[in-house]
């Protein structure tokens, strides 16, 4: 099998910055071949994807030593967008790429973009909805739809142009468990029917099962600390009092209450609610019902919506919070601390919002899929910031698909469904309840059960 990409002794950094993002990079991928990226939050997985795609050096003037060949040709031969009708990409961040208002005029514009007949366009639409499982989508507008729902519209934009390789950016990391894993089964399919070659980013390379032929590692120098003990919950104070809290026609009336120090989970399928329930508790979305205290702390689904400094000590600092230092230094954070917090990875970012949240001092902090984009080390160390505060009386509510992270951390789960609230349940009663894993398209820690019938299936 031929290369189709091939990186020598590449290094890589931006124009204003003395230290590169990577160096001395050799990558080869063969055509059909599924390779897996791992490594360090922060080591340049994804600038590394967007030298692949010509997204970089170009678009950010950045500054590239070394050989990068694509197709068996040097890459500096594409001029600008001819190699994206052969390599696609999903971002991390599916709203970073979403130019439309609907899903229908979004697959659209992609295909307009590559200059494809007019003629062909709806045919090519209603191919790759059904493929990808999103038919009932079609006419929905994307701003509606919950993180794992765009992530999907995201990937039919990629598949919509028939691509000999497509590259994805932490594509499960807005999945629930069992859409995870029909994405992983319908990808696989699509790999076996086009030969197509797939190259990801992922932290959590377990729950692709034996989808990859290949991991490439880039360089971690970080080392895994030991877990925090967490100390039993006591009894007694009510922390959060929600009664009757509603954003119709999206969430009905949901009543709750969390004890001080408690580390509470909200977990259930994409689009069930968990965003739109945890704004409601803040104040941000709501219908009716109400909620005590009023000073609740917010870590949301995309953490830039939160930034107003331009260095991530700024963003720690802003509230006047304390324990800045060590904050920076437990997530990682140290290194980049003076960088503008747009221009971190997404990883980075994700715990610059964290970091700022438990710098504040706020009694309760609600966090919305706050491990995404982590890599180990960088998960250990906020789930032992999480504990720590927890053990000092601060209440969390925490939004996740990540049901192994939820075993480790969770005194109590709050499941959403349609809509509908139920529990709380302790963890070891929901892992053991398959009735419970299969309504909220869970999966246990250990892998589990998942339901017998996929929900929205891939294809």
């Amino acid at each position: 099998m031929r290369n189709v990409i091939s990186l020598q002794d590449v290094s890589f950094r931006f124009p204003d910055d003395e230290m590169p993002v990577f160096e001395h990079v050799n990558f080869d991928v063969r055509a059909g071949e599924r390779v897996v990226i791992t490594g360090p939050s922060g080591c340049g997985k994804s600038s590394l994807l967007y030298l692949l795609n010509r997204l970089y050096p170009e678009n950010c003037d950045g500054i590239v030593s070394g050989t990068v060949e694509l197709f068996e040709q040097p890459a500096s031969m594409y001029v600008p967008g001819e190699i994206n009708r052969r390599i696609a990409t999903v971002f991390q961040d599916p709203d970073s790429q979403f130019c439309m208002q609907t899903v229908e005029e979004e697959l659209a514009f992609t295909l307009e973009n590559m200059k494809v007949p007019a003629a062909e366009i709806n045919a090519r639409i209603q191919k790759v909805l059904k493929e990808t499982g999103l038919e009932s989508f079609r006419e929905s507008v994307i701003q509606t739809l919950s993180g794992g729902q765009k992530q999907r519209v995201a990937t039919a934009c990629a598949w919509v142009l028939e691509p000999e390789i497509l590259l994805l950016d932490e594509p499960l990391t807005h999945l629930d468990p069992v859409t995870a894993q029909d994405f992983v089964k319908w990808l696989k399919h699509l790999h076996e029917k086009g030969n197509l070659t797939v190259i990801a980013i992922d932290h959590q390379v377990d729950m692709w099962g034996d989808f990859f032929d290949r991991e490439w590692q880039m360089v971690s120098g970080k080392h895994l600390e030991p877990a925090l003990i967490r100390e039993p919950l006591r009894s007694g104070e009510v922390a959060i009092d929600a009664k009757e809290l509603a954003v119709e026609p999206i969430v009905s009336p949901a009543a709750f209450t969390l004890k001080k120090g408690e580390i509470a989970v909200l977990a259930g399928p994409n689009g069930s609610g968990k965003s739109t329930l945890i704004k409601a508790l803040c104040g941000l979305k709501s219908t009716g019902g109400s909620v005590s205290p009023e000073r609740i702390g917010y870590v949301p689904q995309s953490p830039e919506f939160l930034f107003i400094t331009k260095s991530v000590r700024e963003e720690l600092s802003f509230g006047g919070g304390s324990g800045i230092d060590e904050v920076l230094k437990r997530l990682y954070l140290d290194e980049v601390s003076e960088s503008n917090p747009f221009a971190v990875s997404h990883g980075q970012k994700r715990r610059t919002a964290i970091g700022a949240m438990l710098c504040d001092g706020r009694p309760v902090i609600t966090m919305d899929e706050p491990t995404a984009g982590q890599d180990a080390a960088a998960l250990r160390e906020l789930e032992n910031l999480i504990i720590a505060r927890a053990n000092e009386g601060v209440t969390f509510l925490i939004a996740t698909h990540d049901m192994t992270f939820a075993d480790r951390i969770a005194d109590s789960l709050l499941l959403l469904c349609a809509g509908e609230l139920s529990g709380p349940y302790l963890p070891q009663t929901v892992w053991k309840n398959h009735e419970l894993l299969e309504r909220h398209h869970l999966l246990a820690p250990s892998g589990g059960e998942s339901c017998d019938q996929p929900h929205e299936s891939f294809g």
